[in-house]
C-alpha cells in the first residue's frame, strides 16, 4: 500500500498515484494505447509527470524522455495533454476543469483546441492525497 502523505513516500513518485492508476486498468479492457487525450492534474509540473508514468504511458523514471521536447504531448502527439492549458489556464480547481475539458473533447466541441478523433480520455485529480483518476469514452 502506498503511504498516504508526501513526506512518507519514496523520492521517485508521489503517493496516491500509482495505486489509483493500477486500479483503473483492472476495471477495463482498455489500455494506455487506447487513450486519445489526457487531462492530468498539473498543480505542479511533477504531478503530470507522475501521472504519465503511473498510468503506463511510459515506464517509471521515463517521463522526461517520453515528453520528447513536447512532441508526444502536443495536440497531434502520442498523448495530447491538457489541450485547454491545464491549471495555468483555469486556476487551481483540483481537477474539475480537467473533467470539463475531457467532456468537451469527447463531444467534439473544443473548437481550435480539439484533439482529432478523441474518443477516450483519462482524467486525474490531485496527486498526493486525495487523488483519483477516471477513464471516459464516447460511443459516438
Amino acid at each position: 500500500m502506498e503511504r498516504p502523505k508526501w513526506d512518507q513516500a519514496t523520492l521517485t513518485h508521489e503517493p496516491q498515484v500509482l495505486g489509483q492508476a493500477a486500479h483503473l486498468w483492472t476495471r477495463t479492457e482498455l489500455r494506455p494505447a487506447d487513450v486519445n487525450v489526457a487531462l492530468l492534474y498539473d498543480g505542479f509540473t511533477f504531478n503530470c509527470l507522475s501521472w504519465i508514468e503511473a498510468l503506463g504511458f511510459c515506464g517509471i523514471g521515463e517521463a522526461r524522455d517520453f515528453l520528447d521536447g513536447g512532441k508526444n504531448i502536443a495536440w497531434d502527439g502520442v498523448l495530447p495533454l491538457n489541450p485547454h492549458g491545464g491549471q495555468l489556464s483555469h486556476g487551481r480547481t483540483h481537477g474539475m476543469g480537467l473533467l470539463h475539458e475531457a467532456i468537451v473533447q469527447l463531444r467534439g466541441e473544443a473548437g481550435a483546441r480539439q484533439v482529432a478523433d478523441a474518443r477516450t480520455a483519462v482524467v486525474s485529480s490531485g496527486g498526493l492525497t486525495p487523488s483519483g483518476v477516471l477513464l471516459l469514452r464516447t460511443d459516438g
